[in-house]
């Protein structure tokens, strides 16, 4: 029984392990953007997501399709986006074409390294979604 106990408690520990390793590797495994999205209801909510260069636009990864930011965005795609300790109001456009998520996951992968590999191992890399930030002009 005691064997059982031990065993019990060193996966309970591996799992909190793993998931302060995702944690961390998401949050210092390179750099980060914050981006306040609005609900509904009129709430903001902010989410820090890492953050790619290509083609003259950054680009952002939902993991899963159901994120809760992503989920906001396909409701409202006005954000604002802070990076660099710049916040500038962008427009979030989810992008579902496999070439392009494959270059964003690619992209992902050579920025972020081992972090990027980390926090992956938890989602299917075919569900994800690739979101493309538009400036938004000033109005005049």
């Amino acid at each position: 029984m005691r064997f059982v106990i031990r065993l019990v408690l060193f996966v309970v520990a591996l799992a909190v392990v793993f998931v302060g390793a995702i944690f961390a590797a998401s949050e210092l495994g390179g750099e980060v953007v914050d981006v306040e999205t609005v609900d509904a209801g009129g709430a903001h909510h902010h989410t820090h997501l890492w953050v790619v260069d290509d083609g003259g636009f950054a680009w952002l990864r939902a993991g899963v399709p159901s994120s809760g930011w992503l989920v906001r965005i396909e409701a409202n795609p006005d954000v604002h986006v802070t990076r660099a300790g710049v916040d500038q109001p962008m427009k979030a456009v989810p992008v579902r074409e496999p070439a392009v998520r494959d270059r964003i996951h690619a992209l992902m992968r050579e920025k972020y390294g081992w972090a990027d590999r980390l926090v992956s191992s938890l989602r299917d890399p075919n569900g994800s979604v690739a979101v493309r930030l538009d400036p938004v002009k000033p109005s005049p």
